[in-house]
């Protein structure tokens, strides 16, 4: 027994020495390649800027909009998607605890165990425990043992199987910060979106009532002259006819106008109701968010850094090649160490059970365990292929989320320029068609020209006026795409927590989080591979 104590005391030492040493089976790894323009197609045009200003932290801001700033501040403190995602992220560290507690010996136990011996009174040898007893009574002799103590399992981790399974865990939780971000910029992205279609809905409101208000003028001419006898039926028939197909869009108005506020109300995390007194009211208020004259694009590689969705694919493929070594190791021989330290005690030959904790009644044992499952060999070999296959997809799946941010980008950079070449001829044919109906209103009063000229200047007119609103809101809408392809607004959450301050409280006085409900700081960029600098 002496000499294994030794043995066990010299094994303990070497402890910090061989894992040192060990290695870490697996790939590193490294962020995947990926295809990236030089810039971007447009990037000549005048209205681009390719220098970095800053201003992907508040983007919402350059519409100079304070309504839709304090939509913004209200959405991301109450929307109810982005704190389960910041939940999620609570999740993660949780689970990075589960990974790194593994790294530590895996199994501890107290036993306490008491022993009922039963010995013949005629002496012959003791039976043990669970063999076959002879009738308690006058023949035989009870012989109580007692025994108390822990007993400790530890699997080394020669070939960092435990560091690779933290490594994952830590790119998991990265992968929740990143998916919250993700989720950031959809939202600001969203209330900016729902937010303009909401003033461009009332704005084209405004242009049918007013055109309601004329046309109803121009009947009551119509009704004048064919009273007078200086016009036909079919004039006042025609007035009607384009008064009530302008009336008819009212209703159809109010309720794209009523859904887009629902949306904006669920964004806001508040049921559906009236929100006037959010929009705010007035000519000031009321106006189609205006974009400024020039954006910052920077270039295609910015995405990399700033994109979370692509860091939350990168980090997911990280967490899954980290897998590759976790399983990889199950192909060596794995060494454990493992001992127990108890005192014991009996009431033979006169001692006592209370004389367990005598230190000369203790009982100790240290020593390895070699677990290697050579059988399993073909088997634990598919599992790694399989792992590794599921690396492969992921790294291909970050790839192609390259080229579809590329895409957006690309596509929201086309839009929101077309829509503002459309929007400059669009100002030029409605102040042309607003002098088109004068002048026809003025000739047909005269008897210069009839009234099928004045309807069609009408009709042309109302098309002119509803198409060059909605297509003011397309530019807004499109440099909100621009933005949100960017991968612009989940940095106002630096500094912050991930969730509010009520949720937080409540969680720990049901389950106790204590240190893991503290602020944590992530990296913004790339994932560095194997593991990062400590947060536990």
């Amino acid at each position: 027994m002496r000499r294994l104590s030794l043995l066990g005391i010299r094994l303990a030492a070497l402890f910090p020495l061989l894992l040192a040493g060990c290695s870490l089976i697996g790939p590193d790894f490294d962020t995947p390649e990926s295809r990236l323009g030089s810039g971007w197609m447009d990037q000549k045009d005048p209205r681009l800027k390719n220098g970095e200003t800053g201003g992907y932290r508040d983007w919402w801001k350059a519409f100079k909009d304070p309504v839709l700033d304090r939509l913004i501040n209200t959405a991301y403190a109450q929307n109810l998607s982005l704190r389960a995602a910041g939940i999620r992220v609570l999740a993660g560290r949780a689970q990075l605890g589960v990974a790194i507690g593994d790294f530590y010996p895996q199994s501890q136990s107290v036993e306490g165990l008491i022993w009922d011996i039963q010995l013949p009174k005629s002496g012959l040898s003791e039976r043990l425990p669970g063999t076959n007893r002879p009738d308690s009574g006058n023949n035989v002799n009870s012989l109580w043992l007692d025994r108390l103590g822990p007993t400790v399992s530890w699997e080394v981790d020669l070939w960092g199987k435990f560091r690779r399974a933290i490594e994952s865990a830590d790119a998991s939780m990265l992968a929740a910060v990143a998916d919250y971000d993700s989720l950031l910029v959809s939202l600001t992205g969203d209330v900016a979106t729902y937010y303009i279609k909401i003033r461009t809905l009332e704005r084209r409101l405004d242009i049918a009532r007013t055109n309601v208000d004329a046309q109803r003028g121009n009947l009551k001419i119509a009704e004048s002259k064919f009273l007078g006898g200086s016009s036909s039926r079919r004039d006042v028939e025609q007035a009607k006819t384009v008064l009530g197909g302008t009336q008819a869009t009212i209703p159809k108005l109010d309720a794209q106008l009523r859904i887009s506020k629902n949306a904006l109300c669920v964004l806001l995390g508040i049921p559906p109701q009236d929100i006037e007194k959010l929009l705010g009211s007035g000519s000031e208020t009321s106006k189609i968010p205006v974009p400024p004259v020039q954006v910052a694009v920077g270039v295609p590689l910015d995405l990399l850094r700033r994109r979370p969705d692509i860091r939350q694919a990168e980090y997911t493929a990280q967490a899954q090649s980290a897998q590759i070594g976790v399983t990889k190791a199950n192909l060596y021989p794995a060494l454990s160490i493992s001992g127990s330290f108890a005192f014991v005690s009996s009431n033979a030959q006169g001692h006592s059970l209370s004389d367990m904790f005598a230190w000369g009644n203790n009982f100790h044992r240290f020593g390895p365990a070699i677990q290697w499952n050579i059988l399993n060999y073909g088997q634990i070999t598919n599992q790694v292929r399989y792992a590794d296959a599921q690396f492969q997809a992921l790294v291909v799946q970050y790839q192609n989320q390259v080229l579809k941010a590329q895409q957006e980008v690309e596509d929201g950079l086309i839009f929101f320029l077309k829509t503002q070449d459309a929007a400059e001829y669009l100002a030029q044919s409605t102040a042309a068609a607003k002098r088109s109906l004068e002048l026809a209103t003025i000739q047909y009063r005269e008897g210069m020209a009839d009234f099928t000229t004045v309807l069609t200047a009408e009709q042309s007119l109302l098309s002119q006026q509803d198409t060059f609103a909605s297509t003011l809101g397309d530019v807004a809408i499109g440099l909100v795409t621009v933005y949100r392809g960017m991968g612009g607004g989940w940095q106002i959450r630096e500094g912050h927590d991930f969730i509010p301050a009520d949720i937080r409280e409540a969680m720990d006085q049901r389950t106790g989080w204590g240190d893991l409900l503290k602020p944590l700081t992530v990296p913004s960029g790339p994932a560095q591979g194997t593991v990062r600098a400590p947060e536990w």
